[in-house]
């Protein structure tokens, strides 16, 4: 083991008491959580990382984002002509001028979240959850609906994984509604990880698969986490599920019809909270800079710089990597990665930017928590109160589990 992987197993073990003292050293930690969680992490990205057969099969996830990118350019130039991927009617004077973002690589959120709800209609994305959900009942202990909606999270969003449980939000205990609020947060949905992955292929080698199985990996870490912050104190038999999961669609025309609807939704949704927290954020530099000399981002540099140190980043590129994750909590982890894609990352090490995509894989920002937790008030409106004071914490746990993610690879992957 070189020095900077040990770095990162000393670091991931920091990173466990971190999630312990932000809970306030509660007792009641079962070591079985903390085995499984740890395990659960290194045997999970072991095996997707380094066993061949796995790793193949994950690198033809960056085909299949490929021929979905350039389907969705099919589409998207029929509608929006040269603005949306056509051939420039004029010469492009300089490069890069031509690409818009909204016309460009947004729209492929539309057609992911429309073969979303088909996949999940022909019971295809129902059968992998079901699969992920009892592996960790059988680790961490939990109840049925917990451990499905932190599967569940691995594939969709925030709010549509505890959707799935809804019938079971009221029952389960208050650490398992804290893991659920935790695990939505750390991880990525489906339609967001392959924008993305096309986002950052150009600097990150095989960028759907290491996404995915970041977003896999962040699944036993939000746990971990969740379980250090707020420690399980009853019998989890309270919640279990019954049945398969619900049927959400009443045919495959249904499904293509009301997921496209959904990725609307959320392309808007997306594009007004970019327009919104990138101005935020460029008003409050603009006050802080004259008077301080610092900005957003420079703050966060500082305040991230030891959580970039524990995931086993080299000290000289700890600063560039503390202000990605600084900027992914501020104004979110689509503006993470565009920073990345477009030269943020040029100057760190192969090894560095691979931990950084690790650690940008989830939901950790202000919005994400307002969104969470007004989906999930509005699911199980007689809890409102306690989702809403988990908020805060659980984006502290779920920051937390994200850097786990990005330790784990560092402990696996040499210089």
């Amino acid at each position: 083991m070189s020095l900077l992987q040990f770095q990162a197993a000393i670091g991931l073990a920091l990173l466990c008491l971190l999630a312990w003292a932000c809970g306030g050293f509660r007792r009641g930690v079962r070591p079985r959580v903390l085995a499984a969680g740890l395990l659960g992490q290194l045997l999970l990205a072991g095996a997707l990382l380094h066993i061949p057969p796995l790793r193949a099969g994950f690198a033809l996830l960056g085909d299949t984002v490929e021929a979905l990118a350039r389907a969705t350019r099919a589409g998207t130039s029929l509608v929006f002509g040269y603005l949306g991927g056509a051939p420039l009617p004029f010469a492009e004077t300089t490069p890069g001028a031509s690409f818009i973002l909204f016309f460009q690589a947004l729209p492929l959120v539309l057609v992911v979240g429309a073969l979303s709800a088909v996949l999940y209609h022909w019971r295809l994305l129902p059968l992998v959850v079901d699969g992920l959900a009892a592996g960790l009942r059988r680790l961490f202990g939990l109840s049925g609906a917990c451990t499905l909606s932190v599967a569940a999270n691995v594939f969709v969003g925030m709010v549509e994984a505890p959707l799935l449980i809804r019938p079971w939000l009221a029952g389960l205990s208050r650490a398992e509604l804290f893991t659920t609020m935790v695990a939505g947060l750390a991880t990525i949905s489906g339609n967001m990880l392959v924008v993305y992955a096309s986002m950052i292929a150009p600097v990150v080698p095989d960028a759907a698969g290491q996404l995915l199985t970041a977003s896999l990996v962040s699944a036993p870490a939000a746990i971990l986490a969740a379980l250090l912050m707020i420690p399980e104190e009853r019998a989890p038999a309270a919640a279990a599920v019954e049945g398969p999961m619900p049927r959400l669609h009443d045919s495959t025309m249904d499904a293509l019809v009301r997921g496209t609807a959904d990725g609307l939704q959320l392309l808007l949704g997306i594009m007004a909270s970019l327009i919104v927290f990138v101005a935020l954020v460029a008003l409050a530099n603009g006050v802080l800079e004259p008077l301080i000399g610092l900005t957003l981002q420079g703050i966060a540099g500082v305040v991230f710089w030891p959580l970039a140190w524990a995931m086993g980043v080299p000290v000289e590129d700890c600063a560039a990597v503390a202000r990605s994750l600084g900027i992914k909590v501020v104004v979110n982890e689509f503006v993470s990665y565009l920073d990345l894609a477009s030269g943020g990352g040029a100057g760190l090490a192969e090894r560095s930017r691979l931990i950084l995509t690790y650690a940008l894989c989830g939901f950790t920002n202000f919005a994400s928590v307002g969104i969470m937790v007004t989906g999930m008030a509005a699911l199980c409106p007689e809890r409102r109160a306690e989702i809403s004071a988990l908020g805060l914490p659980s984006l502290v746990a779920a920051s937390i589990a994200c850097c786990m993610a990005g330790a784990t690879v560092g402990v696996l992957t040499p210089p």
